[in-house]
């Protein structure tokens, strides 16, 4: 029969000479695991004889229950060390200064747009949201934009679904929205007169040809609808806006023109902010020789900004509660791509959705 005294001291004395819980742990199971030999005398213990059974059990659970309480004791010992050790090898200096993060800005089409919706929102506009893929409906015959319009042909619009050049138009058929005139018919649906509403937000056109112009750009439309409304408010409602956008002191005149939807129809210039109308280059421009007449309005002294009109009785008469007979109502649209140019000043439109984080840096901050 093994010493349990000789088994204890062996334990005892590999389990304190341990210098990490690596060597502590293979000591532990050398001693104290299911085939060390003190665990297997206490298994076996019903084999020995009666009178022995009683003093060697009494003695292995003593030796065993000290073993384990050493283990333990001299597991939490290393382990601290060892912490410690890691602590020291992997010290950090909280009183350095933190590594920068670099932060985000807003786009400069989220500013113009977010400009465009205060402007409006001091004016007691509500902002709005609609669908950017509509039905030809609500694209064009509502907007009393008749069958063989140029606009409805798929060399102008995205036709996504039910398109049939053959059967001509239909209703059901889905685009990507031209413009953003849509949502003057889901908010007049949605909502009773008088209506004052915004909406921003992208259209879709076949229309990449050159530096100004892009398949997918943003527009703002502006919906007034109430009892009285005339040519009048329009013109006063354009002039505050752009006059809050580009300076009081520019003017703005409005041009005859025709769109389906409004009847009359007008577009809107605002006199050149660089040139202040006389569309003479700039003192830089003409000092290098490279304009010989203002580089943003070209010479015109005149920018054109946006379309604009009363809507027309048409329009307003197939949405339910809307009686062209007792309400009247102005809408107009104006590209957020565009006053972003302006703005800011920058060539090409197509540079507004490049991703390219150096022409995007420079406008962190702006207004």
């Amino acid at each position: 029969m093994p010493d349990i005294e000789q088994l204890t001291r062996d334990a005892r004395s590999d389990l304190e000479a341990a210098a990490t819980v690596a060597e502590l742990e293979a000591a532990k199971v050398a001693h104290l695991g299911r085939s060390a030999p003190l665990v297997l005398l206490l298994r076996d213990i019903r084999e020995l004889p009666p009178e022995d059974r009683g003093r060697v059990g009494k003695a292995g659970n003593v030796a065993r229950k000290e073993l384990e309480a050493l283990a333990a004791s001299r597991h939490d010992a290393l382990a601290a060390v060892e912490l410690d050790d890691r602590l020291r090898a992997d010290a950090i200096d909280v009183t350095l200064p933190a590594r920068s993060m670099p932060r985000g800005t807003l786009h400069p089409l989220t500013q113009t747009r977010r400009l465009l919706e205060d402007i409006f929102l001091g004016m007691g506009y509500d902002v709005v949201d609609a669908p950017e893929v509509e039905s030809e409906w609500y694209g064009f015959t509502a907007l009393n934009t008749p069958v063989g319009h140029p606009a409805r042909n798929p060399s102008d619009t995205f036709y996504v679904a039910g398109h049939d050049a053959d059967a001509g138009a239909n209703d059901d058929a889905l685009i990507l929205r031209t413009q953003t005139s849509t949502a003057q018919l889901r908010a007049m649906q949605l909502r009773k007169p008088p209506l004052y509403v915004v909406h921003p937000g992208r259209v879709y056109r076949r229309d990449d040809i050159d530096a100004t112009h892009s398949d997918m750009f943003h527009q703002m439309e502006a919906l007034a609808i109430d009892e009285g409304l005339t040519l009048a408010h329009l013109k006063g409602t354009i002039e505050s806006f752009l006059h809050r956008l580009f300076g009081e002191e520019l003017d703005v005149r409005l041009r005859t023109h025709f769109f389906p939807f409004t009847e009359p129809s007008v577009e809107a210039d605002v006199q050149c902010f660089s040139c202040r109308g006389t569309g003479d280059p700039s003192a830089e421009d003409a000092a290098s020789g490279a304009f010989d007449r203002c580089r943003v309005c070209r010479g015109e002294g005149w920018i054109e900004i946006m379309g604009a009109g009363m809507v027309d009785p048409n329009v307003l008469g197939v949405v339910d509660g809307y009686d062209p007979e007792r309400y009247s109502g102005f809408a107009f649209g104006i590209g957020i791509d565009r006053v972003a140019m302006l703005r800011h000043g920058f060539p090409d439109l197509r540079m507004l959705f490049q991703n390219d984080l150096r022409f995007v840096r420079q406008f962190a901050g702006r207004p």
